[in-house]
């Protein structure tokens, strides 16, 4: 019991000190936005990750059926 209380407590040190390495973005260039359309960063994740979750179930979906069909066989 030990030593799962400091594995825990080593795992959430380290996850929440990850954040602290980070460093402020640099600033934009003098002409930025000067010139059209600059907005950036609107990459579409919805159907990406639609599809990324399907294939989750289905995976779990079938680890599931292959579990249940070797239990029953045995």
């Amino acid at each position: 019991m030990k030593k799962i209380s400091i594995i825990i407590t080593l795992a959430a040190a380290l996850t929440l000190s990850i954040n602290s390495f980070a460093q402020a973005p640099p600033p934009p260039p003098p002409d930025h936005g000067s010139t059209g359309n600059q907005n950036g960063g609107n990459a579409p994740i919805g159907s990406g990750l639609a599809i990324l979750m399907g294939l989750g179930l289905a995976y779990g979906g079938k680890k599931l059926y292959d579990s249940r069909k070797e239990n029953l066989e045995e």
